[in-house]
C-alpha cells in the first residue's frame, strides 16, 4: 500500500483562514478543493434553483394539474434507501402540497427485479392510479413506461442514473444526468431529484393561487432529514449542493426534528440523534433501511419512514433492526466463502487477475453488493460476485453485482461487454463505482472471460497499486476531543472524504483482540495515545508509518482521543 498526502494550496488555506476558518478545518477543505469560505456557506439560499434542473418545471405543471382534478399518483419507488427515501419524501410532500390520493408500489429484488417494469405498470394500473411516477428508477425503463403509456397513465420519470442512447417515452423525464440538462450538481440522488420536484411544484402551485387560509402552502424542509439519509447512504459524490441538502438534514436531525420512524431508527441503532453525523447515516441508518430491500420487503423501510405514529414508528424500527443483524449473519458466512474462492483464482506466482468474478449456489443474491464491496476492498480489483436468481422460473439466471476502483468505470465496461458480445447480458446498469447485471448460468464462464479482458485493456500497474489518500500529519496541538468533535459535526462522505492523517509512530505495544483485530499502545510526538486497527492481526514493527483517524473513545468516564488505522506503509518507502 501506498500511502499519498492529499495537495492542500497554501493559497487556499490562507484565503480560508483569513475568512475566520480554523486552520485544521482551512487544510483539511483546501485538500478537497474548497478555495473560498463561499463555498462553505451551507445555507438552503445557496442551493440550485429547481428550474435549472430539466423537466422539474414540466413535471410541477404536470403534477399541478393532477392535483387539480384529484388523480390518483402512484410512485414506483426502488429497494434500496435511496429509492425508500425518495419514496417516502414523494408521498409526505405530495400529501403536505394537498395531493388526496397518493399510493406507492415498490418491486421486489427477487421477483420482480430492478426498476419499472410491464408487470409493475399494470400493478400501478390495477390501484387505480393515473399517473405514475418513477423515484430513483426508470431512465432504463423503455418497455416498463411503454406498457404504462398504453394503459393509459401519464408517467414522469425522477431519476439520477445514466441514461443509455434511448430515452424512455415517458410524459416528463428529470434527471440531472439526461442530454441538455444543465443543472450543477450531476451527482444529486434519486431522493434529491424528488425534493427538488416538490420545490418546483409548490412554485407552480402558488402561481395558480392553489394555497389559502384552509390550505397553506408548507415548508418542505421537513423532508431535508431524508433527503439527507438518502444521499448520504447511495454513496453519491457530495459535491457543494449534496453536502448543504446534508448539512440541511443533520441540522434538522440534531434539533430533534425528524420523522418519528427515522428518530426510531437512530434508537435502534444506539446512535443518539442529538449528535447525528454522516457516518451514522452511512453505517447505522442507511444499512438498516437497505437491510429490507435485500432479504425482505421495502415496505417496511418506506413504511418506517412515512409513518407519523410513533409506536408504529418504533415497531417498524425494530423489525428493519432485526433484519440488519440476518443480513450481517448472511453477508458474513458468504463474504468468508467468497474469500475462499477469490483466494483460489491467484496463484501466488503468477500475476494478480486483473479483475475477480466470484459466483456460488448458495449465494444470497440480495447481499452480492456488499460482499463485492468487501472482496474489492481486500484486492482493490473490479469486482463482480454473482448469485443464482430466487424469482419463480428463472433459476437459471444469475444476477451480479459489482463494485470497482478509482480509473476504472464498471458500468462503462458492462456496455463494452454488451456490444462486444450481444447476447450475453440479459441487462445491465450503474455508476462508475458500482454496477449490476443478469445472464444466463450457462454464460458465466463468457462473462468471466469478458470481463478479464476488458480489465486487462484499460486498467494499468499505477490504478492496480492500492494508494490510500491522507491529510498528512497531525499536529500535536489538534489531537484533543473538542477537535474531534468539531470534525464529526462536518458533512463527509463520498468525493469529501472524512480526514485521515498520517505519521511516522513509535508503537510501544500491541495485542489481538476478539479474535481480529489489532489494539495498540502509541506515541504520537511523544504523547501516548491508544490504537486500534480493525480487522488485522498481522503485528507492526517497533516505529511505522500509519494512516488513522481520531475518534473520541469513553474509558472509566472519561473522553480521549483514539486513533483507529486504516493503513500501514514503511518509513522508508514513505514518498
Amino acid at each position: 500500500m501506498q500511502l499519498t498526502q492529499r495537495d492542500a494550496p497554501p493559497r487556499s488555506i490562507w484565503a480560508l483562514e483569513q475568512a475566520g476558518i480554523h486552520p485544521l478545518l482551512a487544510r483539511l477543505y483546501a485538500a478537497r478543493g474548497v478555495r473560498s469560505a463561499d463555498e462553505l456557506d451551507l445555507g438552503l439560499q445557496q442551493l440550485l434553483p429547481p428550474q435549472s434542473l430539466k423537466g422539474a418545471e414540466a413535471a410541477a405543471q404536470l403534477l399541478a394539474r393532477a392535483l387539480a382534478q384529484d388523480l390518483h399518483l402512484c410512485i414506483v419507488a426502488d429497494y434500496d434507501c435511496d429509492g425508500a427515501t425518495a419514496c417516502a419524501v414523494g408521498l409526505r410532500g405530495l400529501r403536505a402540497l394537498g395531493a388526496q390520493h397518493v399510493s406507492y408500489v415498490v418491486p421486489d429484488r427477487l421477483v420482480d427485479g430492478y426498476g419499472l417494469t410491464p408487470g409493475i405498470a399494470q400493478r400501478v394500473h390495477a390501484t387505480g392510479a393515473h399517473v405514475l411516477i418513477t423515484v430513483d428508477n426508470g431512465i432504463a425503463s423503455l418497455e416498463g413506461v411503454a406498457s404504462a403509456k398504453a394503459l393509459g397513465m401519464q408517467v414522469v420519470i425522477t431519476d439520477h442514473h445514466l441514461p443509455a442512447a434511448q430515452l424512455p417515452q415517458a410524459d416528463v423525464i428529470v434527471n440531472p444526468n439526461q442530454p441538455g440538462c444543465g443543472f450543477g450538481s450531476k451527482h444529486l440522488a434519486g431522493v434529491g431529484v424528488m425534493f427538488y420536484v416538490l420545490l418546483a411544484l409548490r412554485a407552480e402551485l402558488r402561481q395558480r393561487d392553489w394555497f389559502n387560509d384552509a390550505r397553506p402552502a408548507p415548508k418542505l424542509d421537513s423532508l431535508l432529514p431524508l433527503v439527507a439519509l438518502g444521499t448520504v447512504a447511495d454513496v453519491v459524490r457530495l459535491d457543494a449542493n449534496n453536502r448543504r441538502l446534508v448539512a440541511q438534514g443533520l441540522q434538522r436531525i440534531r434539533k430533534g426534528h425528524l420523522p418519528v420512524g427515522l428518530r426510531a431508527l437512530f434508537e435502534a441503532a444506539g446512535r443518539n440523534s442529538a449528535q447525528a453525523s454522516s457516518q451514522d447515516m452511512g453505517f447505522a441508518i442507511g444499512p438498516r433501511i437497505n437491510a429490507a430491500g435485500r432479504l425482505s420487503d421495502m415496505t417496511l423501510g418506506i413504511e418506517c419512514l412515512s409513518t407519523d405514529d410513533s409506536e408504529r414508528g418504533r415497531a417498524l424500527a425494530q423489525q428493519l433492526d432485526t433484519i440488519n443483524r440476518d443480513r450481517r449473519e448472511i453477508e458474513g458466512d458468504m463474504r468468508e466463502q467468497a474469500l475462499r474462492l477469490a483466494d483460489e483464482m491467484i496463484d501466488p506466482e503468477e500475476d494478480m487477475p486483473s479483475a475477480l468474478c466470484v459466483y456460488d449456489p448458495d449465494f444470497h443474491e440480495g447481499v452480492v453488493g456488499i460482499v463485492a464491496a468487501r472482496l474489492k476492498e481486500r484486492h482493490h480489483r473490479p469486482t463482480f460476485v454473482l448469485a443464482s436468481s430466487q424469482a419463480p422460473g428463472k433459476e437459471n439466471i444469475l444476477k451480479g453485482s459489482g463494485r470497482s476502483i478509482a480509473g476504472f468505470h464498471l458500468r462503462d465496461a458492462l456496455d463494452w461487454i454488451a456490444k462486444k458480445h450481444p447476447d450475453l447480458l440479459l441487462q445491465f446498469g450503474g455508476h462508475a463505482m458500482a454496477a449490476g447485471c443478469s445472464l444466463h448460468e450457462d454464460n458465466l464462464a463468457l462473462f468471466e472471460q469478458a470481463l478479464q479482458e476488458v480489465a486487462q485493456a484499460w486498467l494499468d500497474p499505477a490504478t492496480l497499486t492500492r494508494r490510500l489518500e491522507t491529510d498528512g500529519p497531525l499536529a500535536p496541538e489538534h489531537c484533543r476531543v473538542d477537535v474531534v468533535q468539531a470534525l464529526q459535526s462536518e458533512v463527509w462522505g463520498q468525493g469529501f472524504a472524512a480526514p485521515l492523517f498520517s505519521d511516522t509512530l513509535q508503537v510501544v505495544s500491541q495485542r489481538i483482540v476478539g479474535e481480529k483485530h489489532l489494539a495498540l499502545k502509541l506515541k504520537h510526538h511523544g504523547q501516548a495515545v491508544d490504537g486500534i486497527w480493525f480487522g488485522r492481526t498481522a503485528a507492526l514493527p517497533a516505529r511505522a508509518h500509519l494512516a488513522y483517524r481520531i475518534e473520541a473513545d469513553e474509558w472509566q468516564g472519561q473522553r480521549r482521543v483514539r486513533f483507529v488505522v486504516e493503513g500501514v506503509q514503511e518509513p522508508e518507502s514513505v514518498e
